[in-house]
């Protein structure tokens, strides 16, 4: 089996529109979020990660799991796969951008070809059941 990068993401919706983030040094956009620390469940992994990456604090007791999508990581030929395990959630604090994050910005699913191959899956779901343009 191919190597596995397991990431937990947060889809955060508004005017139908959905919140990524690029890293520095990137090209492509992705979903908030990342990889968990040895022992944290998902939406510890959740909360931490959005507090790192964006300055705000996620309610976990609000944490509603949308789905798990899978595609080979961008810019890779070795057959590694992302798996992207989603969940919306409500938060308090305005987005403020960690060094490590370049730029946030909204996109509908006509923004495909700006955000990796996993998170064009979940721009797919979203559009399929009807929750972004």
């Amino acid at each position: 089996m191919a190597d596995l990068i397991d990431k937990i993401a947060w889809i955060h919706l508004e005017q139908r529109r959905l919140l990524v983030a690029r890293n520095a040094g990137r090209e492509r956009f992705y979903l908030p979020g990342g990889k968990r620390e040895p022992g944290e469940s998902d939406l510890e992994t959740l909360v931490r990660e959005l507090d790192e990456e964006l300055r705000v604090v996620v309610d976990a007791g609000t944490a509603a799991y949308v789905g798990t999508f899978e595609a080979l990581a961008d810019a890779r030929t070795d057959g590694l796969v992302v798996r992207l395990t989603c969940y919306t959630a409500t938060h308090a604090g305005a987005f403020a951008p960690s060094r490590e994050i370049d730029e946030i910005t909204w996109v509908t699913s006509d923004d495909g070809d700006r955000v990796s191959a996993v998170d064009r899956l979940v721009l797919d779901h979203l559009r399929q059941t009807d929750l972004i343009d």
